[in-house]
């Protein structure tokens, strides 16, 4: 989760909040709009992409899969991050939780961070 922390703290505005009816569960968001949802451990975490990104990391990670709830016709990606991800992995991660800040942020503060 640490790791997680870091990247979303580059980002402007970005919170943590942990939903209690969720029994705890963390998300990270900018004004009220979750960008990751996570486990505690942060082993596994949803994130939005573009779409058309979203259909390619499916077809070529294996660790991704379209979010449930109905949220992957959306572009929200379900991605396993591992117990011990590598700088390669962690790289990829960030990219996405950047991404996916740019989409649910407002239009002024994805253009700080893009």
């Amino acid at each position: 989760m640490a790791r997680l922390e870091e990247i979303v703290a580059r980002l402007p505005e970005a919170t943590r909040v942990d939903v209690e009816a969720w029994d705890g569960q963390p998300t990270f968001r900018v004004r009220d709009k979750t960008f990751v949802f996570t486990d505690p451990e942060a082993t596994s975490l949803r994130v939005k992409l573009p779409k058309e990104e979203a259909d390619a990391v499916v077809a070529t990670d294996p660790e991704a899969e379209p979010a449930g709830y109905g949220l992957g016709r959306h572009g929200w990606v379900r991605v396993e991050v591992g117990d011990r991800p590598d700088d390669d992995r962690w790289q990829e991660i960030a990219e996405w939780v950047r991404t996916s800040y740019t989409l649910v942020a407002p239009r002024r503060l994805a253009r700080e961070v893009v």
